[in-house]
């Protein structure tokens, strides 16, 4: 660990020297790039410097501690425990920092939420989690926008796609992939009876042009007239948009907006983000094949989260976490939740490290 740290340190050395050439400060994109590099190792060369200079200090109070003046021991007794129990801390934060970042952290994100098993009930919890990641979108000052729903008569959804665009909303949210299950007693039972449905929820990372390239040879745009509400221009106008990445049989269907051209703009966006989900689950699994984390695989087939409304419970099954405040967490108060996810893959991540 300490020889990485080491090379850390001389990297950030040699890019402090770069970045005042002549050379690198006439070309901005190279200034650029190695700016970027120096602002993210920084953090852990300053914890990395902290924890030498802690260490030196061991070494003069060690050399305090057999020192003939017993009053001068006892103090730098004292100061000892202090600074081994520092430097403890230390480690601790500089093994947390020598984790490799996920690059999509600070991506915005693609939310699609779908109703599973349950009929009526379960769109009803779609629209429900739907409401609770807006609601969690705007505590962090998110923006979110819907891109496509498909509503039931009764409030409920059975699919919706929204963009949320905010620092760090993929970094946040990419743990809530996956099959989310509701108990509870419906309006319409008459017997009390308790039913269980499901939601599926997606998290994709929203992708750039740079970020996956997409050949308009792959692609067939079909054209339709909309459908549902929208004034005197549904069924009269080939607004609705459906691309086709043939590749992949990748389908996105766009309508909610007036133009074509929107929607196809619209539509491009959510196929970019699958197609880019796809590209990394195939380099996952190259990597990691006979090692899946419970936390972030981003599996839609296991039930990730239960919300029992009879015991006002919400529990997390990957990390075995339960909270009683279902209410707060249906208006958005997800950050106990998220914290408790986010330390249990840091630790996952952090052992991996460390057997490898």
């Amino acid at each position: 660990m300490f020889d990485k740290l080491s090379a850390i340190e001389h990297q950030y050395e040699d890019l402090v020297g770069m970045l005042g050439s002549v050379e690198v400060q006439s070309d901005a994109a190279l200034y650029r790039k190695h700016a970027k590099t120096l602002a993210e190792i920084e953090p852990t060369v300053q914890k990395f410097r902290e924890y030498q200079a802690v260490t030196h200090g061991i070494a003069q109070t060690e050399e305090l501690v057999h020192a003939g003046d017993p009053d001068m021991r006892e103090l730098a007794q004292e100061e000892l425990k202090s600074l081994v129990a520092k430097r403890e801390a230390l480690v601790a934060e500089l093994k947390l920092l020598l984790i490799p970042k996920d690059p999509n952290d600070e991506k915005n994100v693609v939310l699609e939420i779908r109703a599973g098993t349950g009929g009526d009930e379960a769109a009803l919890f779609a629209s429900e989690l739907f409401r609770m990641y807006t609601k969690f979108a705007e505590r962090q000052g998110w923006r979110i926008e819907v891109m496509s729903t498909s509503e039931t008569g009764i409030g409920g959804i059975k699919e919706v796609i929204a963009t949320i665009e905010g620092r760090g909303a993929y970094s946040k949210l990419k743990y809530e992939s996956g099959v989310h299950r509701v108990q509870r007693v419906p309006a319409t039972e008459a017997s009390g009876r308790l039913h269980t449905s499901t939601a599926t929820v997606a998290v994709l990372p929203e992708a750039e042009d740079v970020d996956i390239h997409i050949n308009e040879k792959d692609l067939r745009v079909d054209t339709f007239c909309s459908s549902g509400p929208g004034g005197q221009s549904v069924n009269t106008t080939y607004s609705a948009v459906r691309i086709t990445h043939i590749p992949t049989g990748v389908v996105v269907s766009q309508q909610d907006e007036k133009s074509q051209i929107k929607n196809r703009a619209k539509a491009m966006k959510v196929l970019r983000a699958r197609l880019y989900e796809m590209e990394l689950q195939k380099q996952q699994d190259a990597i990691a094949k006979d090692r899946r984390s419970q936390v972030g695989t981003g599996e839609r087939s296991e039930k990730i989260r239960t919300y029992h409304y009879k015991e006002n419970r919400v529990t997390d099954h990957r990390v075995n976490f339960t909270i009683y405040r279902l209410d707060d967490v249906l208006n958005g108060d997800l950050g106990e939740v998220l914290d408790v996810l986010v330390t249990h893959d840091n630790a996952e991540k952090l052992k991996h490290a460390t057997t490898a």
